[in-house]
Parts: C-alpha cells; structure tokens; sequence
C-alpha cells in the first residue's frame, strides 16, 4: 500500500478567501457568521450565516464562464487553483491519465435553482437559460475543474449531507493507496445561502437565530456556512521525487452507517468509524492529540460525539483536545470536512489548535477538553477529523506529520 501525503490547499469561506487567511481567523478566533445578505431574508426566521462576504465573481470569471458556474462551482474552482498552485504540479502526460477530482457536495446548485423557480413560478417566465442543468448539477464543480486542470483519471462527486467531503477524500485516499491513481484533487463545497436553502432548513427545527456553541450547555442549533476546501492528494514516493512540500500524511479512513435514523446520530455508528480510522492506519490511540470534531451545536450530536470519543479512547479521552470550528465558519454541509482539515493541517504543522468560540457554560455530557475560545498552542503527531451525516453516515479521516 502507498503513502499518500497532501501537498496542496486552498479555501474560500466565511473566515477568509485564502488559506492563509482562514488560518489567521481560526488562529485569532475570529466569527465568520453575520447577518445574511440576499433578497427576501427578511421573510426568514433564520437570518444569520457564515456568508462568503466581498466576494465578486464578476472580477474572477467571464460573463461566459459564469453562465455555466453555481457559486458552489465558483467557489471549488478557486479553491481548487490555490491548492493546485501550492502543489506546483502541472498535469500532462501519464500524470494527466493518472489524476481525477473527487469531490464532496449535498445541495449541488441550489443557488440556480432557487433563481429559476423565483423566474418560473414567480415572475411566469417560460423559459430558462439553457445551461440551468449544467449549472445545478451536482458533479458540475468536479467536472469543471477535471476541465481545468486536465485531469482524465477518475472524476466523481460524492453527496453524503454533511459527510460529503469526508467521503470524498476517503474515496482519494483510497485511490492512491491502491496505485489506482497518483495524484487527487479532492475536498468539497457548498452554498445553500440563498432563500429557498435557508427556508427548507428552517423546516428542520435545528438551526440557532444568534449564534453556533457548540459543546456549550447554552447551545441551541447548527448555523449555516458556504464555501469551499480542496487539497492535492499525492503519492508520497511521487510527491518525495519532484521536491514537493509535504502539509501532512493520511494515515487512515473508515465509513460506517448507523442504519438506524435518518436524522438522529448513534454513538455506535460514530465510534465504529473513528476506530475503523485508527484502525486503517495502523494507529495507538495515544498517538491522537487532537480531534476536530463534527460539532454542530446541537443537543443531540454534540452529547453523541463526546460520547463515542469517550467509548473509543477510554481514559485517553481526557488527554485529548477537541474543537469544532464550525462555531466560526458555520456548517457547510457538503463541504465542512474539506473547510475543516485545514484546521488538522494547521495543529499539524504549526502547533496550533483551532478553539470552540462561543463556549459558554460546561455541559456534563460534552465533559471532554473542547479548547474553548481561544486557540492553543500544542504539538500533536495524529489527529482526526470527524463528520457524522443526516442520513446516519459516518466518516473519519487521520492525518499525521511527515
């Protein structure tokens, strides 16, 4: 089996519109969440959200290319040139035939359809633009940037809800493992921050008005996000040849599924898959030091998480440092793993754990170290990076240093 190392990144979300911004802003502790910005918010009940603010299309792509890009495609592709940059690879030749993109996403774009059932059923148009298809599907960000970047190997879009990404980079993960493939765009990206995203999940009864606390006894909902996270994944002895800088190594990945309920978490179905990880890798649980976790701020995942951390690492539990930074960006769905494992990158590399803001009142079944409020510097050799879907689908990603 190969090592697989990722030696590219690039974001854009609420925090910032670059990695090294976002890090800055989870480094400071710094809310991306505001009052929402687009047209009919005020007939919503839920008005805030991790909104990608200043952000001009128009100034990026052409009145072409926009005809054919979702703000989900938008922001992937930005995402996706940033950490291609980084990587500093060109893909020509067999290294073309042996990259591919898988990437995470749930609501494809929800954006464009939201616009095109305002025009149909509000305003009685009876046509829309011929690209609409094109636009809202939901592999559309993975086909663009296969276009973009040439890649010709395998190229897919995964949609597990809020495990998306997860999945996504597991699936690129496997790929080189296996020698199937030498180098993976990968990651995911969402943008449901539009009026009939935002109205759909209100019908839940699980988004907060004010603010995401998660772990907090305070806690009192999930807040929306958009944005986009994408790494390059490579074959460690390919990445080694050419010179590349190393972010960190993949060591692990496992999925399960509660089979159990579409919208409540089980702590079996989760432990399953953060052992499954360790597992996989190869990895002693006091090799963890840091867990970015799931975290959404609600009652039921934030006591379910805690719990089966509690179960895997038994009294290693209370050694461990767990975040969600979610309480900064807001839940992006479809993309909040790949937005997220900057933050496992960043306790990597720099030494610096991302906090819990927010955190108000201890919860006796969240009783774990949730790094509250203000980032923390400590070296970490293994971390893990959670996410538990709607749906009841789970997967756990592990990382460590090179």
């Amino acid at each position: 089996m190969r090592r697989v190392v990722i030696t590219g990144a690039g974001t854009i979300n609420a925090l910032g519109q670059n990695v090294p911004d976002t890090l800055e802003a989870m480094r400071e502790g710094r809310c991306g969440i505001s009052d929402l910005q687009f047209r009919d918010v005020e007939r919503l009940s839920i008005r805030i959200g991790g909104q990608v603010k200043g952000y001009e299309p128009e100034v990026v792509f052409n009145r072409q290319q926009l005809a054919l890009y979702d703000r989900f495609t938008q922001f992937t592709l930005l995402a996706a040139r940033e950490a291609v940059a980084q990587a500093g690879l060109s893909f020509e030749g067999e290294l073309a035939h042996k990259s591919g993109v898988v990437l995470g996403n749930s609501g494809g774009g929800l954006t464009t359809q939201d616009e095109n059932y305002r025009a149909v059923y509000e305003e009685g148009k009876n046509r829309v633009h011929p690209f609409v298809v094109p636009k809202l599907m939901n592999n559309a960000a993975a086909s663009h940037v296969s276009m973009e970047f040439n890649l010709k190997g395998p190229s897919f879009t995964v949609a597990t809800a809020c495990a998306s990404s997860n999945h996504a980079m597991g699936q690129a993960f496997q790929m080189i493992r296996t020698g199937l493939c030498q180098a993976m765009i990968t990651g995911g990206s969402e943008s449901m921050l539009c009026f009939g995203g935002v109205k759909a999940w209100e019908g839940l009864r699980v988004m907060s008005k004010d603010a995401c606390r998660p772990f907090s006894a305070t806690r009192n909902g999930m807040v929306q996000g958009e944005g986009a996270g994408v790494f390059v994944f490579e074959d460690y002895d390919h990445a080694k040849a050419r010179g590349a800088t190393i972010l960190c190594e993949v060591l692990g990945f496992a999925m399960t599924s509660d089979a159990a309920d579409i919208v409540m978490p089980s702590k079996q179905g989760a432990a399953r898959a953060i052992s499954g990880a360790l597992q996989d890798g190869g990895i002693a649980k006091e090799r963890v030091g840091y867990i970015n976790a799931h975290g959404t701020g609600t009652a039921a995942n934030d006591k379910t998480e805690c719990a089966a951390v509690a179960d895997v690492f038994g009294t290693h539990a209370d050694d461990l440092m767990i975040s969600s930074t979610k309480s900064m960006h807001g839940h992006l769905i479809g993309g909040t793993g790949a937005v997220e494992l900057l933050a496992c990158i960043m306790a990597l590399r720099d030494g610096v754990i991302a906090p819990t803001i927010g955190y108000e009142e201890p919860d006796p079944e969240c009783a774990l170290d949730v790094v509250p409020n203000e980032a923390r510097n400590a070296q970490v050799d293994v971390v893990l990076s959670n996410a538990f879907a709607f749906g009841g689908l789970n997967a756990v990603l592990a990382l460590g240093r090179t």
